[in-house]
């Protein structure tokens, strides 16, 4: 052996010479200062943490969901009442969260795989936090900067993705769409429908099945914010017209409807079905704000689209409200109820003023929302 050489096992240096509760001095006041309380809180601290730590190994819950709050107390995320019962019994406390760490680990893992595929432009960083119960994508600047692709999937998983500033703060939303509104896709355009959230919380457009035939990318005020993700509609087969479109993150779908200076926002409660005979309204980009009444459902029509061939679509709505080449998509309500999206009407219809009488024809906002298990966006 070397002379000065000494074991790995040595004593420590004279200058981390530990004090009350066996922590080293220089940690003490470093934690003492950071969070402007004296020695002897700090010290208690530390050993709270670490007597909570100790029974978080022997509550048998998964640690990814552990977190200490500000007050150094720490938390179990559970998703399921049972396990909670099991975490409070080793005296911690348990949250009941809708997202497992599985879940989140994996929403990770697909946007490193991303990544890895094309660095986003714009993105600070990514990672599970489980304060929040999500994995929280931290942007350079604002949204608008930020690489699209890589927004967009990360906005597929819905409520389990935060977008934050790189402050810290909850991203600027870039827009908020009002059901009616003009969307545009190609050299064509239809009408903005309902927000709702699928079953994993992801936010999507319901909208008529033909407006998103080709799953198009969809714009609003020339900015994308939405692209077709599936259809029931397709020329010259019998159809179902009723489809969704994913929301970009940064944007979102307004539970409210706009009338087009009739009035303000009609407010979106739910999507209970109105009865035949009922007064319903429509909001839509060509023919705007227009009402009459309902006379039927499960009602069939052929569509002859110029250039297409007839396609038969069934379990549609039938009104007298009369609608225009455009309105496609556009939200119905009767009172505080949403109704459906707009999926067509007779070319002879001369839409004059709110109440001039058409006949047209909506696919139900209930079916759309059942067919696809959504829960829809209300105010």
């Amino acid at each position: 052996m070397s002379a000065g050489a000494v074991t790995a096992h040595g004593a420590p240096p004279a200058d981390s010479a530990t004090g009350p509760g066996h922590y080293q001095k220089q940690l003490v006041r470093a934690l003492a200062d950071s969070l402007g309380i004296d020695d002897t809180i700090a010290v208690r601290r530390l050993d709270s943490q670490a007597a909570q730590q100790k029974s978080l190994q022997s509550s048998g819950a998964d640690t990814r969901g552990a977190f200490f709050d500000a007050k150094g107390k720490l938390t179990v995320n559970v998703t399921a009442r049972q396990a909670a019962h099991d975490v409070e019994a080793a005296g911690l406390t348990a949250r009941v969260v809708r997202h497992t760490a599985d879940e989140l680990d994996g929403i990770k893992a697909a946007l490193d795989k991303a990544a890895a595929r094309h660095l986003p432009a714009g993105v600070q960083g990514w990672g599970v936090e489980p304060a929040s119960n999500q994995v929280v994508v931290r942007l350079s600047g604002d949204s608008a900067a930020a690489d699209p692709a890589f927004l967009r999937q990360a906005a597929s998983y819905g409520p389990a993705v935060a977008l934050k500033s790189g402050h810290g703060e909850a991203a600027t939303t870039a827009a908020t769409v009002y059901p009616g509104s003009r969307m545009d896709y190609g050299n064509h355009y239809c009408s903005v429908g309902f927000g709702a959230r699928d079953s994993a919380g992801r936010q999507v457009l319901v909208t008529a099945g033909h407006c998103v035939e080709n799953l198009p990318d969809l714009t609003y005020d020339g900015t994308h914010f939405a692209k077709g993700i599936t259809t029931r509609f397709q020329h010259g087969r019998n159809s179902i017209d009723m489809g969704l479109a994913a929301v970009d993150p940064g944007t979102a779908i307004a539970p409210r409807i706009g009338t087009w200076g009739n009035g303000g926002e009609v407010a979106v409660k739910g999507s209970r079905r109105a009865p035949v005979g009922s007064d319903i309204c429509k909001s839509g980009a060509t023919s705007r704000w227009t009402c009459g009444s309902i006379k039927s459902y499960n009602y069939s029509v052929t569509y002859s689209d110029e250039g297409q061939p007839d396609t038969l679509v069934s379990h549609l709505g039938l009104s007298t409200v009369c609608t225009l080449g455009g309105d496609s998509g556009g939200a119905w309500v009767s009172g505080n109820q949403g109704q459906g999206v707009t999926s067509g009407g007779l070319t002879a219809n001369r839409c004059n003023g709110v109440y001039g009488e058409g006949t047209s024809y909506f696919q139900p906002l209930d079916d759309a929302l059942n067919h696809y298990g959504l829960r829809l966006t209300t105010a």
